[in-house]
């Protein structure tokens, strides 16, 4: 039985655990199904004891972690779910079906929940550009994308790219997904009484996919291409059947309970239901509708082939839910029921071929406290002094800060895709969040004048300077992005990427990034109510070992009092320019795009945030858009207060002249990424008013300058001309740079 245990991804210390749990040795069958959740990717068996450090609790939050998908209130009439999940292993194997069924997947965890899918969000990274298979890893993920969301007509709205080394063999793509539902028609993964039936209903089942949870939980080696049989494969026009099916059996009351078919496919689909019912489940194998022939119990108990769902119904309901399953063109079947024993069993031809505990399957895996030890690089990188830097030509640092591609536009990207479809996207990608209306055909029919926000982000090159502040950054940053925009923050869902967990190094990153995600989630009053966990992201070729940067992703959504009054992100007129927000602390270069395309350096101590003053300005900027007070806001990220500046003045190719009085070098001021600072653009009767509730707050203000026609981009910066620039060419680069990539 060795070889066995060790195909199904256990340690020797893990099987002789079964056993001992068991009382007897396993079958092939049993050992796949515990293989597969006992998985990192579906036991959480690392991160379990820390992510309960997470506030998930807000009056508003209705459903929060251990469900397919978080659910917030909006107001008495709407309720929102979302969600963010990694498709990083099947990316890299397979990058346009990789990407594209992690589309579809996180499209069914929200679905799940009983509500319409309305906007998708996605965070990408992958390597440096001149890396040789960059260009074809990023070029499949993006068309994957867009190929599913596209087909299956649902927008994507908000997202990020970057590019970096650590990420060349390891990219991430998270995908996330927001629906909307009418207050208390939510769905749970979840039945309510014995002899309830399981009502598989979607695509026939396949190969695809067999081992795909064990292979997500694992780094790669020289033999990363040979797995592309654990790959799934997606189709977004059954897709879309499937999510108008499923919502047609929700509004007419059909369906006890929802549970998406994802890792480990039915057996991890049964298992978990059965498991949070508090019952047993038992499974009729040779009833599930399959595409291939000669499929063993095994494969189809562990097939992960997309666009499948399961319905948790009475039995009186199945001719019903035939009937809806005919019309869409989809197959649907009775697969198993609920019972009372507390035992997931499964039978193929009458035979039994699986019996186990449900809480051996769910909750027998071990929960490992790994070790840690803080990473000796560390101390290099902290030794970094910026004050010893050469001091290049503006314009010249200027240009390569503009044209790097973790700045340039990534309209390249999101142009793939179709954000607008169902024509509710008030605020469109590549600005500081996306703010859609809140109208869909939902059953009941609602109206609300309310919107929703949504922002992505994520800065692995800060969190690995520093991961407890590096996390605090990127929670930060997301919940000021929706602020900008008018929305106040709500919640979060968390995607965190890392490497080999059994490294105490990464172990370290995780814990600290986790409690620095804790730390600011709780000071800004914003509760995780989802999230994902994805290890082994590492690869190792010839003994040498490649780790993605720690990458925590978060995903903010917000509310707006009305969607179709957003705050623009852009300057359209004659406007004066101030930088609002935290001006007191020193303005650091350590991990900005500044010092890595400039100086070709990832070094120094990330500055930190003060969440009581980022508290302060997230209020501010709601208060200043209820008072009328600002005509534009967005966000110094990165790039710096440059970037910001020009990402305001090119829709319009408007013009600026600053006038800037500062103790510290230009270079540091205008390309550093401190946190907590905000550029407002002001009507010059308003300006008093603005400085006054500015003061109120205790932060601090700084007249910048002000838009001009001539569309030019002119600094002087302690009363010397630094900068005379024509905004077109400076457009021009920005846009232009991540073109031949894509």
């Amino acid at each position: 039985m060795g070889e066995a245990w060790q195909a199904c991804g256990l340690t020797r210390e893990e099987y002789e655990r079964l056993k001992k749990l068991l009382g007897r040795e396993p079958n092939e069958v049993e050992l796949g199904v515990i293989g597969a959740l006992w998985s990192e990717h579906c036991s959480y068996k690392s991160s379990k004891v820390h992510l309960k450090k997470l506030p998930t609790k807000a009056p508003w939050v209705v459903q929060g972690p251990g469900e397919n998908a978080g659910v917030v209130e909006l107001d008495e009439k709407v309720w929102v779910a979302f969600k963010v999940e990694s498709h990083n292993h099947p990316s890299y194997i397979e990058p346009f079906h990789g990407a594209a069924t992690g589309v579809g997947g996180i499209i069914r965890d929200v679905l799940s929940m009983g509500a319409r899918p309305v906007a998708l969000a996605d965070s990408l990274r992958f390597g440096e550009p001149s890396y040789r298979e960059t260009k074809r890893i990023s070029k499949g993920v993006v068309k994957g994308i867009s190929f599913y969301g596209n087909c299956i007509g649902v927008p994507t709205v908000a997202g990020e790219v970057f590019f970096e080394a650590p990420y060349d063999t390891n990219p991430l793509v998270n995908a996330f997904c927001l629906g909307v539902l009418p207050a208390g028609r939510m769905m749970r993964a979840r039945g309510t009484a014995e002899g309830q039936v399981l009502f598989l209903i979607g695509s026939a089942t396949g190969r695809d996919g067999v081992h795909g949870a064990v292979m997500a939980s694992g780094e790669f080696g020289e033999d990363a291409q040979e797995k592309r049989p654990s790959v799934q494969i997606g189709d977004p026009y059954f897709g879309k059947k499937l999510l108008e099916a499923v919502l047609e059996i929700v509004e007419r009351n059909l369906a006890v309970g929802l549970q998406d078919l994802g890792a480990a496919g039915l057996a991890g689909a049964a298992s978990e239901l059965a498991h949070k019912s508090g019952m047993g489940v038992e499974l009729f194998l040779e009833r599930v509708p399959l595409r291939e022939e000669g499929m063993t119990p095994y494969e189809i108990l562990l097939s992960e082939s997309q666009e499948r769902m399961l319905v948790v119904a009475e039995e009186d309901k199945v001719e019903e839910l035939k009937k809806i399953a005919r019309f869409w063109h989809l197959h649907g079947e009775v697969v198993g029921r609920l019972t009372g024993d507390g035992y997931f069993r499964a039978y193929y031809a009458g035979k039994p071929v699986a019996e186990l505990p449900v809480s051996v399957i769910v909750e027998g895996a071990p929960v490992l406290e790994r070790p840690v030890r803080e990473p000796e690089y560390l101390k290099e990188l902290r030794a970094f002094k910026q004050e010893e830097l050469p001091q290049p030509p503006l314009k010249e640092v200027l240009r390569k800060v503009l044209s790097s591609p973790n700045v340039a536009s990534k309209a390249v990207v999101y142009e793939q895709y179709d954000y607008q479809v169902g024509t509710n996207t008030v605020v469109v990608p590549g600005f500081d969040a996306a703010v859609l209306r809140l109208k869909w055909p939902l059953k009941p029919r609602v109206k609300t004048e309310k919107g929703v926000a949504v922002s992505a982000e994520g800065n692995g090159r800060m969190v690995y300077l520093d991961p407890f502040e590096g996390a605090k950054l990127v929670v930060a940053e997301a919940c000021r992005n929706l602020a900008c925009v008018g929305a106040r923050p709500l919640a979060l869902t968390d995607c965190l990427n890392f490497g080999n967990p059994e490294r105490p190094e990464v172990m370290w990153q995780f814990v600290k990034a986790v409690e620095g995600m804790a730390e600011a989630c709780k000071a800004l009053g914003v509760p995780v109510v989802s999230g994902n966990v994805s290890l082994y992201n590492e690869t190792v070729k010839g003994g040498e070992v490649r780790s993605v940067y720690p990458t925590p992703v978060v995903v903010a959504v917000g509310l707006l009092e009305k969607a179709e009054d957003p705050t623009p992100g852009y300057l359209e007129g004659e406007a004066e320019l101030y930088l609002v927000g935290d001006l007191e602390s020193p303005s650091s270069v350590a991990g900005s795009e500044y010092l890595k395309t400039v100086h070709g350096k990832v070094a120094g101590e990330p500055p930190k945030v003060d969440l009581e003053k980022e508290r302060k300005l997230i209020e501010l900027l709601l208060e200043l858009k209820r008072q009328e007070l600002v005509v534009a806001l967005h966000d110094v990220s990165v790039g710096g207060l440059a970037v910001a500046l020009l990402e305001m003045l090119f829709p319009e190719e408007l013009g600026a002249e600053l006038e800037l009085y500062r103790e510290e070098r230009p270079d540091f001021f205008l390309f550093s990424e401190n946190p907590t600072r905000v550029v407002a653009g002001v009507l010059p009767e308003k300006s008093e008013s603005f400085k006054e509730l500015v003061e109120s707050t205790g932060l601090g203000w700084m007249y910048l300058g002000r838009t001009v026609p001539e569309p030019v981009f002119k600094l002087y910066y302690n009363g010397e001309e630094l900068l005379n620039e024509p905004v077109k060419e400076l457009k021009r680069l920005w846009q232009e740079a991540l073109k031949p990539y894509f």
